[in-house]
């Protein structure tokens, strides 16, 4: 049986292998053999993974929300526990969990797989959880000129879980309330309601 062609790797560009390089010296700064058999790929696969997880730094949140004028409705939209990844800028450890969005439109509305991209071009960043919230609530605001926005955010620090106090239970929540969601207890406990399940509206 005539053996299957490899397919030559792509040479690396000149930021390739610096990234390359940088994990290396990593390797030698902490007493490991980078030309052991387990890790001498290890260095071009950190560095794809390294493009994949911060890969919001090339994404433009304006690009991403792409708007509609017709069939406009007036009530409340919700995307609720939208997943998400992101990294520590702390520690540059992973943090992750769910995110609620919700929005009361003005004149425009957006695809609703459009709100979990955004969620992602701001999760894809060096990141603190209370920025990152407040980030997604703006782009929403500013882009779609809401009436109205409310993001909740629930997310489990490898930062506080692995190292330090070492809380496995522990998980962080943070909102950021925007528009009529601020003067409105209602639309707020709709939204609680909506997102929890266990909240009455009174």
């Amino acid at each position: 049986m005539p053996r299957k062609a490899v397919t030559p790797r792509p040479a690396a560009s000149g930021r390739d292998q610096q990234m390359e390089q940088l994990v290396s010296s990593f390797f030698q700064l902490i007493g490991e053999d980078g030309s052991r058999e387990g890790l001498v790929e290890t260095p071009a696969r950190v560095r794809m993974a390294v493009e994949e997880v911060f890969s919001g730094y090339r994404q433009d949140p304006k690009k991403i929300l792409k708007t509609f004028t017709k069939d406009v409705c007036k009530e409340m939209v919700i995307l609720k526990n939208c997943e998400f990844y992101s990294t520590c800028e702390h520690h540059l450890f992973p943090f992750f969990g769910h995110i609620s969005v919700a929005y009361l439109p003005n004149r425009r509305i957006v695809g609703i797989s459009k709100l979990a991209r955004l969620v992602d071009c701001f999760a894809r960043r060096l990141q603190i959880q209370e920025r990152m919230t407040a980030q997604i609530a703006d782009a929403i605001m500013d882009v779609l000129d809401a009436r109205g926005v409310y993001v909740m955010c629930e997310a489990t620090h490898f930062c506080m879980t692995s190292r330090g106090i070492r809380k496995q239970d522990a998980s962080m929540v943070t909102t950021a309330i925007r528009g009529a969601f601020e003067k409105s207890e209602s639309l707020r406990l709709e939204f609680l309601a909506a997102v929890t399940g266990n909240i009455s509206v009174k």
